[in-house]
């Protein structure tokens, strides 16, 4: 399998940075407890007594989002959209160990992550532009199409995977109890973007290593490398 951002989207987003794990062997019966609130606390220096939209990392996915045509206080990042309601509620909900682990992370670092159960992708996951024909699961269990010329994670089978780029992931191939593989990608679009995208995988890949005693591939993704391969 493989992951990558298509050519358009380097040239429309020259800005872009991009990191990705691979991880085989996970499960749901680990405790990372101790790493969430390691990262928690580095959130909440971050945040201070300030918010979430005055961070440099939110402040490029929101003119992102525009960019794309996307009011920015419609549609959020999902690390913004973390980051307010950790702001606000002084925690995150347990979803699964690698789920918690990865928003904890996103929170730390200000910048999005994703997690992909592969057993759910056909054949690779690209980040392009929508055709507007791609299926999409909510998590409710609705099937949605996206708009055309979106920005949407897609598979050989023409399913979209997250729409409007770091917006909102799929039910498909969400983190589950079952899940055994994951693809885990973190984007970023502020100055320092690569520096941090770098800081952000060197922090996640060891509290992944030490959590399932499995050590993640890791990669960084630019425009003159811009294709992740790896073996399921």
């Amino acid at each position: 399998m493989h992951f990558q951002h298509v050519d358009d989207i380097w040239r429309d987003f020259p800005e872009l940075s991009a990191g990705a794990l691979f991880i085989d062997g996970i499960s749901g019966g680990v405790s990372v407890g101790d790493h969430v609130r390691q990262f928690q606390a580095i959130a909440n220096d971050r945040l201070g007594s300030g918010s979430e939209s005055d961070l440099p990392e939110i402040q490029a996915w929101r003119r992102t989002f525009a960019k794309m045509g996307l009011k920015p206080t419609q549609y959020r990042s999902a690390s913004e959209a973390l980051l307010r309601r950790f702001r606000k509620e002084g925690n995150l909900p347990s979803i699964h160990p690698l789920i918690d682990l990865c928003n904890a992370a996103s929170l730390a670092f200000a910048i999005p992550i994703a997690a992909f159960d592969l057993a759910q992708v056909a054949g690779h996951l690209h980040v392009c532009r929508a055709s507007g024909n791609e299926s999409y699961l909510t998590f409710s269990g609705e099937t949605e199409n996206p708009e055309p010329a979106e920005v949407v994670f897609t598979d050989a089978e023409g399913r979209a995977h997250a729409r409007r780029w770091t917006n909102r992931q799929s039910g498909l191939s969400a983190i589950r109890p079952e899940t055994t593989r994951a693809l885990i990608v973190a984007e970023a679009l502020h100055e320092t973007a690569r520096e941090d995208i770098e800081r952000l995988l060197t922090a996640l890949s060891p509290a992944i290593e030490q959590s399932w005693g499995a050590r993640p591939s890791m990669t960084m993704l630019d425009r003159s490398s811009p294709r992740f391969d790896f073996s399921v």
